[in-house]
């Protein structure tokens, strides 16, 4: 076994600590759940799960701790990230909210993916989690070090993907009691205020 399971449990607790931690992406499961649906929240659970997969690769190649270990890169992606978040809460604050209990269809699967996607990727804190925890749990003289990369992150994917399909499938039962459509406007905006101040904090951390 690539890591010994010992080992392997200890990372598990940790990740599941990370895990229940709210960030940007829970607010977008819960959103795009209580306002699409089911559909919709699982949609934005695969593309938190796409972000993780490719920050795994990044991480197996060397390329995350490149950008870790250079401030000016680590700062870009920071502020990109920002930027993006501080574009979704601007739109859902600025139009008034615009979230209205529907049933999602292709187009509406597809935003939730793609957004989630998008947060999850720009997130830096995603970055620090691989470059940070990851090396207390590798192993040198093991197996590759690709290969122990890989293990961990699949437990992180299981662990995330549970929690966040279960957020996502309350969310789902919740949005019957939100039929009044002036308070899923009212979700919209305070789901955007949350998002806004997400890129506030990361342009105040980043953006000197």
């Amino acid at each position: 076994m690539p890591v010994d399971a010992p080992l392997l449990a200890r990372f598990a607790l940790a990740a599941l600590a990370i895990v229940l931690s709210p960030g940007p992406d829970t607010m977008l499961i819960v959103r795009h759940a209580l306002g699409s649906g089911r559909s919709a929240g699982f949609a934005a659970v695969a593309g938190v799960q796409l972000g993780l997969l490719v920050h795994t690769t990044l991480a197996a190649a060397g390329i995350s701790a490149l950008i870790t270990a250079s401030p000016a890169l680590f700062h870009s992606v920071a502020i990109l990230g920002a930027i993006y978040l501080g574009w979704l809460g601007a739109k859902a604050v600025l139009t008034g909210g615009t979230m209205v209990l529907a049933v999602a269809g292709p187009v509406r699967r597809s935003l939730a993916l793609r957004q989630a996607f998008f947060t999850n990727l720009l997130n830096p804190k995603v970055l620090l989690l691989f470059f940070a925890l990851y090396p207390n749990f590798l192993v040198a003289g093991g197996a590759s070090l690709a290969l122990q990369i890989t293990l961990l992150s699949a437990v992180l994917i299981a662990i995330n993907s549970a929690w966040q399909l279960g957020l996502a499938w309350f969310a789902d039962r919740a949005r019957q009691l939100f039929v009044n459509p002036r308070l899923m406007r009212g979700i919209d905006v305070g789901v955007g205020l949350v998002l806004l101040g997400f890129a506030a904090l990361l342009l105040v951390e980043h953006g000197r």
